[in-house]
């Protein structure tokens, strides 16, 4: 393997430390890293709820708020419908349990389903006709209801509202739904949403915020004029007001105006603001400043913003606009010089979060599960993502919530630090396989209970599921891997493939994922039940599966999912269409050639390989795709110990690495062989490592996942 450590320039570094207040360390990582605008920035280094986006910035947001709200005054009944994975139970749980704090009926008027045993993906008709027997009159999709248009439609024909809360890509033409909100839709005339790969949770979790924010804010559809007046050179000034309603912007306008050149009757400002609240920052100078431009006899009824929004942030008291932006940490992460009414915007936001306390406790166990579901449904790890996963696991050390609290205690996750690598690699595994063995309902009853008694039943029984899971996956894959071997060459090299009515579909998944680790393209399982065909396909080195998802889509019953994972089923009678239409298709696959080199974000000198280093990673977590672990390089350590470990035969290295002032405890996976015959102790090497903490006996230590090794 080939190490690399790409150039980050003195000069930017300092820079970036200065400016932003980190470290040098981090400030080299991230510019390694290609995060080096500032809006970038903001989500690796900030970790506060405010910085994540309104809700209301979603496409069809107000629309579905209204709707809501109407069904919650009227006391209609309600059906979530949601999926059967991590991010759909999450997503489920999340509206279900606001929906029961808030409808009169509780339990009786909120009912919810998902996918159970070999049922479809997505909305069915089965649950419609459900919803019509209960005499549900709205059902809110979470995580899917993008593509189900016959059952769309057909709820409309039973006069049954259908609200669409997905993630997944929109087709050009959208089911007939009350309204639709997916991060990835784009309307004509409206702003796209700025970030696309929110998890069907991170959706669910918006919607709950905004009916939350339409229940609790006096400012709920309220729109507000922030007007600001400022000089621009010795004879003009420029006038610039934002119009907001549910704070967001809605629209803006920007004049520059030269006193007596010019009537106010003769700019646009009388019909920008008619019938409009006036709301300024320093009343008395504005209006001094608007008699300097238009006059004694034009005259605004202002609202001042500026004794209130002191009331609740102390430090704007007797400071201007001008002398605000030069200390507003938000500006620090806008690349764009901000005006002073972008400055009392950004101001009215924060004041508005405060006094009307729009953040709760219930908000932090919606983000603990929107965290779980995000890492869950393989997000990448970026953007408004990063504060998702972020604050929701700092809730979760801090209080977990009631079902996340029984799952850490009976897997013994009860770590004070769990990172996004723990939750990935030993919580979401147990939430899944209970939806892959036919009881995804289960975690979500757990998620839901109050009660401790029927959590502790709930929790044992989804303990029991996936000790089935475990048992099941290493049964299937000895039948899938010689499988996969055989077929290895069927469709051009360019894709791994195994299929059989003994594959349980449960697991068509986790085969799939197992099969294009070890060949290193993208893979299909195919499990046979009764008439239909279920596959999972995934995806490795770049290639979108999308393009397979469209060359099938007349044969398919059903199918979704995101670039690097889908899924479908079709009737068994199509299956030797379909494989021949993929072993054409397969021809025209270009993968990303494999990488031989390693990274490397940064190197320690020994006298800084110190414990300070966890330090670097707690400030640049959470680590997950998009952002993988940090890459450390360290040179001329010396090897103190080895050992060999593993269940069966000795495939691992243990090792003991010294800095003179440090012994680090290290792993290196699968490298038995290379250790015991190229390597012995007392010997000087250079390493690239993660670090990660261990908690073992109630004590913490820290250990090195090495990542590649040579002789010094």
């Amino acid at each position: 393997m080939k190490w690399n450590k790409k150039d980050a320039p003195p000069d930017l570094v300092k820079e970036i430390a200065a400016k932003y207040a980190c470290d040098l360390c981090t400030a080299s990582i991230l510019i390694r890293r290609g995060v080096t605008s500032a809006e970038d920035l903001l989500f690796y280094l900030e970790g506060d709820k405010r910085y994540l986006r309104n809700p209301f910035e979603l496409s069809g947001m107000e629309d579905a708020v209204e709707r809501i709200l109407a069904a919650i005054e009227e006391g209609e009944k309600i059906l979530i419908f949601g999926d059967r994975d991590s991010d759909g139970v999450t997503s489920l749980t999340i509206v279900t349990h606001f929906l029961r704090s808030v409808c009169p009926g509780k339990d009786d008027d909120v009912f919810w389903k998902l996918p159970e045993y070999d049922e479809p993906y997505g909305l069915s008709m089965e649950a419609v006709e459900f919803a019509a027997a209960q005499s549900v009159s709205l059902i809110i999709t979470v995580d899917c209801g993008i593509s189900n248009f016959e059952e769309i439609r057909r709820a409309n024909d039973l006069q049954i509202d259908v609200i669409v809360t997905d993630h997944h890509k929109p087709q050009e033409k959208l089911p007939e739904a009350y309204a639709i909100i997916d991060p990835k839709l784009t309307k004509e005339g409206e702003e796209p949403y700025p970030f696309q790969d929110l998890a069907g949770c991170g959706v669910a979790y918006k919607l709950v915020s905004a009916l939350r924010f339409a229940q609790k804010s006096s400012f709920y559809n309220q729109p507000l004029c922030l007007f600001n007046a400022a000089p621009a050179n010795d004879d003009s000034y420029l006038i610039e007001i934002i119009k907001t309603r549910n704070l967001t912007v809605i629209d803006r306008l920007s004049e520059v105006i030269v006193p007596g050149a010019v009537k106010i009757a003769g700019t646009r400002l009388p019909r920008f603001l008619e019938g409009q609240q006036i709301c300024v920052f320093d009343e008395a100078a504005q209006k001094k400043l608007c008699e300097k431009i238009f006059g004694r006899s034009v005259e605004f009824a202002m609202l001042d913003l500026a004794p209130l929004i002191a009331c609740e942030i102390p430090q704007t008291r007797g400071k201007s606009l001008l002398r605000l932006k030069d200390i507003s940490r938000i500006a620090l992460y806008t690349s764009k010089p901000l005006s002073e009414a972008d400055v009392l915007f950004n101001l009215f936001v924060s004041f508005a979060h405060k006094k009307e306390k729009l953040s709760s406790p219930d908000d932090d166990d919606d983000l603990q599960l929107a965290a779980i579901g995000t890492i869950a449904d393989l997000m990448p790890l970026q953007d408004e993502n990063r504060i998702i996963v972020k604050a929701g696991i700092s809730a979760l050390l801090r209080k977990p919530r009631a079902g996340i609290s029984d799952l850490l205690y009976k897997f013994n996750l009860n770590a004070p630090k769990l990172s996004s690598t723990d939750i990935s690699w030993q919580l979401t595994p147990v939430i899944n396989s209970a939806g892959r063995l036919g009881e995804a309902g289960t975690p979500v009853k757990l998620l839901l209970a109050s009660d401790k008694i029927e959590r502790d039943k709930l929790v044992n029984r989804i303990k029991g599921l996936n000790d089935q899971r475990r048992e099941l996956a290493d049964k299937t894959w000895e039948l899938v891997q010689p499988r996969a071997e055989e077929q290895k060459n069927r469709f051009n090299g360019n894709l791994a493939f195994a299929s059989g009515d003994d594959i349980k579909r449960g697991v068509t998944g986790v085969m799939a994922n197992r099969l294009t680790n070890k060949y290193k393209v993208p893979s299909l399982i195919l499990s046979y039940n009764n008439d239909v065909a279920t596959g999972s396909m995934r995806s490795v080195r770049g290639y979108d599966l999308q393009g397979v998802l469209e060359m099938g889509r007349d044969l398919f019953i059903d199918s979704g999912g995101h670039n690097y994972a889908v899924g479908f089923s079709l009737q068994k009678e199509n299956v030797d269409e379909f494989l021949s239409r993929l072993k054409t298709f397969s021809q025209s696959i270009e993968l990303n050639e494999e990488s031989d080199v390693i990274e490397v974000d940064a190197e320690l000198p020994l006298e800084y390989f110190t414990p300070e280093i966890l330090k670097v990673i707690d400030r640049l977590e959470p680590f997950g795709k998009g952002n993988r672990e940090i890459n450390f390089l360290a040179r001329s350590l010396k090897i103190s110990d080895i050992n060999f470990i593993g269940r069966v035969e000795a495939k691992h290295a243990k090792l003991q690495l010294d800095t003179g002032k440090y012994k680090w405890p290290a792993l290196y996976w699968g490298a038995a062989d290379k250790i015991s015959e190229g390597f012995k102790v007392g010997d000087m090497v250079n390493a690239i490592f993660a670090a990660r903490r261990n908690f073992f006996n109630g004590m913490e230590t820290t250990q090195l996942i090495i990542i590649d090794i040579e002789g010094a």
